[in-house]
């Protein structure tokens, strides 16, 4: 059986049936979180993520179809967390400071749910259909935020199709960058300064902007 959740006082929470519900389905995704970082896709079976989530393999049916339904939705909700916790740390400077905030608070949300990099990588062959949607959402998201940036001023001569392409090669940077610098020893690590730096000089001064030029007389 399943136990609710305790509040702040220590003393268990009542819960409708609706939250009950929700709150359940919360902690099998949670557990098949860390199922799939530990062992995969492959290896993600209804019994060690209901194991994991103290609950029995029948309320795991009370809520997904089947273990793929499961698995494609596991990235996508995984990456709207991301989202989430990429926006509460991104404050109201300037449109290239806000860039560098979220590039940083990107590689910080690796180390709060250190799983998502395997997760994100083996999606595409184990979980095609949450693959892509994940993909879409965080295009769809980031497309947005570089609009009003060119609304208020802060872009121009850009497309909404060249914003598109834009996201896609950050999205790049981020997933390689994060194999490179984001794990030491096997754990999750702080990224280093300098790719926080460099990412900034490239995104603010331009890698090709000959010396001088992009200085106003």
């Amino acid at each position: 059986m399943t136990q609710e959740p305790e509040t702040t006082s220590g003393k268990v929470a009542k819960l409708n049936r609706v939250e009950r519900n929700a709150w359940t389905k919360r902690k099998i995704f949670d557990a098949a979180t860390r199922i799939v970082g530990k062992y995969g896709y492959a290896e993600a079976s209804v019994a060690r993520i209901t194991e994991e989530a103290g609950v029995a393999q029948g309320t795991f049916y009370n809520h997904f179809e089947k273990r793929q339904e499961l698995l494609d939705q596991l990235l996508p909700k995984i990456g709207l967390d991301m989202v989430r916790f990429i926006r509460d740390r991104t404050g109201t400077a300037h449109a290239a400071k806000q860039e560098i905030e979220r590039f940083g608070a990107f590689f910080d949300f690796i180390r709060e749910v250190p799983e998502f990099l395997r997760i994100l990588n083996e999606a595409e062959f184990f979980a095609p259909t949450g693959y892509q949607k994940h993909l879409d959402n965080i295009s769809t998201a980031y497309v947005r935020i570089l609009r009003r940036a060119r609304h208020a001023g802060s872009i121009d001569d850009f497309s909404d199709e060249e914003f598109e392409a834009i996201v896609h090669m950050f999205m790049g940077a981020r997933g390689y960058l994060s194999r490179r610098y984001s794990y030491a020893d096997g754990a999750a690590a702080a990224v280093p300064a300098h790719v926080i730096s460099a990412y900034e000089k490239l995104i603010t001064r331009g890698l090709f902007t000959p010396r001088g030029e992009d200085k106003q007389p």
